[in-house]
């Protein structure tokens, strides 16, 4: 177990040690320095030539020529593979032979990549040694190839074959005292049938600790949705936002982290459609697209995209949309059908009373000093709310990740519901998932809260009882684990680590585990803060080829996904896997299933590893809109899940969706503090570092930045690109990071921006949305310090 955690000074700079479970002294924050920083003026426009350039660039050099680019031909076809980065949808008709954005090249090169580490690679390093790399250093080592284990007290990583790893998790879940004990914890990129069978394992083992990264980021959505509408996912499809004729951008950064849907945003502009953007932060992608697809945009031609940026504080949202909303009000109170579509509300809604009343009564003053939005550009929105009911709201973690999260999302969508903007062509919520299969995972009944009409079809469709008490969230399994609650962690993918919060608590909590077990392709820094025991099991990717022998003749298998708008569609990987001694992440799942359910199981776990069909016929007994899966997946195209609000069916306790009164957040900010967000650079997706640019914000060369107002940098005495060290402020504790660079940014005043996952630090374990329990990266309370000369 944990004997201490201190601070330690090497080198010039700070990172926290952690004296663990006898593997060394392991390092959260690495010692060998990023190159000096270099900035450069923000760029006006996005994607064009140079996106082609660096992603073929970076795909070359990760992968080589060939494997580097045959697979990108294949990337989001309909008889190829899906995108293992963000969930935007692809088109249902014709597609582009070139249907994938630079974001998606990094992806697949990423994982494509010619490097390979091997037992030799282990035998070099220590885990200690390799804690003191950076995340992206991890990364570039290349494909893990065989299954790793390190055993109490041991230094380094060592081969274990397949079988024995098996056997050694078996061995540990089941010598567990409760099934609650053990946590399965699932990534977004997970597939279909994975993240099936993966938790009908867990529930068949006896638990609902099913956290996953949904927890971490959309689960803010999840619980706004259900509650103002009864479903909750997103009601549009792609043409719907093509034809929408307002569209509102609100908290997301298309132009790196979802680069296709400039693409649609470009078709609605050409429509005649107009779009609001707002964000702290001015983006590139949202300014102008230069599309690389036609001529024009690869010689540096943009289509300008918003017509309207209003920069909002940070979660400013809520007291920005009750301005739009009161000025609706205040207009249909004068002229009654003016701003609302009362045919819709009285139809379709519940609860429009309350609503009014309490934008009635919010102060002006107030709406424009906690959004920072001034009460003329509210009413210019208002006015172009009012000319139209095709209105698509699109929103991502800048709306979700703070501790009124859900109340962001349901402001939004009372703006949608005033208007009547639902169920209808060209309108309704575009809840941007991040990534690739983030959404098909919790309709494969990944949750720690299931439902209990879904786990009654559990039951009929494989003869069990499944566990009916909720299990832990993300959050939630970290604080267990530090409890010393839980003895078995199992990661399907991701990098737990550094994608929650409180980094030094979740580290901790980790290492007070008896085994961690993660199923991955590439290398990062939770396999290095463990528990007294760990395993590294070696994944297939997306691009590679499943085979199995079936019956005696190879047959090949594919997976399934679903995107952001609800479309199941199939992928199949067609190159040479990066090792042998790989196996595809479902049949990991299943083997791990037969070797720790024995005679429990239900199911024949290890001919569901061989075939997939089977688990496919499981999903179509279970989830709904599912009854033909093997069938309909296997369509070009794949099918469209289930959506009722699309049809204006809402799902709720009265039938009707719900208006909902969202208080606007009070910002208590003391002399010299600022409100701190979390973001992405260009060169990452969610925690896994292609680079260390971000080229669309001017920033090159490192990560360990903190973007400040040039006038808050003068109130605090700081010039730019001094050093300092930052400190979180929440509920009478500080958290510090050490050793960023402060830069002069065109964010608000009284605000500033870092990159996650290395700000991750400072958010703190408890501050987390009040409703869905996801944690508020985007609302950290900090100030800042020069550092010591």
């Amino acid at each position: 177990m944990i004997q201490h955690s201190e601070l330690t000074n090497d080198g010039g700079v700070l990172h926290n040690v952690l004296a663990d479970n006898g593997h060394g002294p392991i390092r959260l924050i690495p010692t060998r320095a990023e190159p000096q920083l270099r900035q450069r003026r923000p760029e006006r426009k996005a994607t064009g030539l140079p996106a082609v350039v660096n992603s073929f660039k970076y795909a070359i050099s990760e992968a080589g020529i060939v494997r580097g680019t045959l697979p990108l031909l294949q990337l989001n076809q309909k008889d190829g593979f899906d995108c293992p980065g963000c969930a935007w949808p692809d088109p249902d008709g014709k597609r582009s032979a070139f249907d994938f954005c630079e974001n998606g090249a990094k992806a697949v090169a990423h994982e494509s990549d010619s490097r390979r580490i091997t037992a030799d690679f282990f035998a070099q390093y220590s885990v200690a040694e390799l804690s003191t790399y950076s995340d992206y250093w991890l990364e570039q080592q290349g494909r893990l190839t065989e299954p790793m284990v390190l055993r109490a007290g041991a230094t380094h990583y060592q081969p274990i074959p397949w079988g024995e790893a098996f056997d050694m998790i078996a061995t540990s879940l089941n010598s567990q005292r409760s099934p609650d004990e053990a946590s399965f914890y699932t990534s977004g990129k997970a597939v279909n049938e994975a993240a099936f069978a993966y938790q009908l394992f867990a529930r068949q083992f006896g638990t609902n600790n099913l956290p996953d990264c949904s927890n971490m980021c959309h689960e803010s959505s999840g619980a706004a949705l259900t509650n103002t509408l009864g479903f909750g996912k997103g009601t549009v499809t792609l043409e719907d936002l093509e034809n929408a004729e307002l569209i509102f951008v609100v908290g997301q950064n298309p132009g790196t982290n979802h680069p296709r849907q400039l693409t649609a945003l470009q078709h609605a502009k050409r429509k005649g459609a107009k779009i609001i953007a707002v964000n702290p932060l001015p983006e590139a992608g949202l300014i102008s697209f230069m599309n690389p697809q036609e001529t024009l945009g690869m010689l540096g031609v943009g289509t300008k995209l918003a017509d309207l940026f209003l920069q909002v504080k940070i979660n400013g949202d809520v007291p920005l949309f009750k301005g739009i909303l009161k000025t609706l009000v205040e207009r249909d109170d004068v002229q009654p059908g003016a701003a609302i579509n009362w045919g819709f509300v009285h139809k379709y809604t519940t609860n429009i009373d309350d609503l009014r009343n309490s934008v009635r009564q919010a102060p002006w003053e107030d709406l424009e000093q906690l959004s920072g939005v001034s009460r003329a550009q509210m009413s210019l929105a208002a006015d172009w709310v009012c000319e139209t009911e095709r209105i698509v709201i699109c929103w991502c973690l800048g709306v979700t990740q703070h501790q009124n999260g859900a109340g962001n999302v349901q402001e939004l969508v009372n703006l949608l519901l005033l208007r009547g903007a639902m169920g209808m062509p060209g309108a309704g919520a575009c809840c941007v998932r991040g990534h690739s299969n983030v959404q098909g995972d919790r309709t494969m009944g990944v949750w720690e809260r299931p439902a209990p009409e879904f786990l009654d079809r559990l039951r009929d469709a494989f003869q069990f009882e499944p566990p009916r008490r909720h299990g832990l969230d993300a959050q939630r399994t970290a604080k267990a684990m530090h409890r010393g609650r839980i003895k078995t962690f199992i990661s399907l993918g991701g990098n737990y680590l550094m994608a929650l919060s409180d980094t030094q608590f979740t580290a901790d909590a980790l290492q007070r585990v008896e085994l961690t077990v993660r199923i991955g392709t590439k290398l990062n820094r939770a396999d290095l803060v463990t528990g007294e025991q760990a395993l590294l099991l070696p994944c297939l990717g997306r691009t590679e080829i499943d085979f199995r022998s079936i019956h005696n003749v190879v047959q090949e298998q594919f997976t399934s996904t679903e995107n952001s708008m609800g479309v199941v569609q199939w992928s199949r990987g067609r190159f040479t896997p990066a090792s042998s001694l790989l196996l595809g992440e479902t049949e990991i799942v299943c083997r791990i299933a037969a070797a720790a359910l024995g005679a429990k199981a239900t199911v024949d776990w290890l001919a569901w590893g061989q075939n997939y069909d089977y688990i496919r016929a499981g999903i179509a007994k279970v989830i709904p809109g599912c009854a033909h899966y093997n069938r309909d997946v296997r369509k070009p195209g794949g099918f469209y899940l289930p959506n009722p609000p699309r049809e204006r069916k809402f799902p709720t306790a009265t039938g009707k969706a719900l208006f909902t009164v969202n208080p606007a957040p009070e910002r208590k900010l003391e002399p010299n503090q600022l409100l701190l967000t979390t973001i992405r650079s260009h060169d990452q997706f969610n925690t896994t570092i292609y680079g260390l640019h971000d080229r669309y914000r001017g920033l090159h060369n490192t990560r360990r930045v903190v973007l400040v107002n040039a006038a808050d940098l003068r109130q605090l005495g700081l010039i730019a690109q001094q050093k300092v060290n930052v400190t979180s402020h929440f509920a009478g504790q500080t958290r510090t990071a050490y050793q960023f660079t402060v830069v002069e940014y065109p964010i608000p005043a009284g605000c500033a921006a870092m990159y996650y996952p290395e700000a991750n630090v400072l958010a703190p374990i408890d501050a987390t949305d009040m409703v869905s329990n996801c944690p508020a990266f985007k609302s950290l309370v900090i100030t800042l310090a020069a550092t010591p000369a």
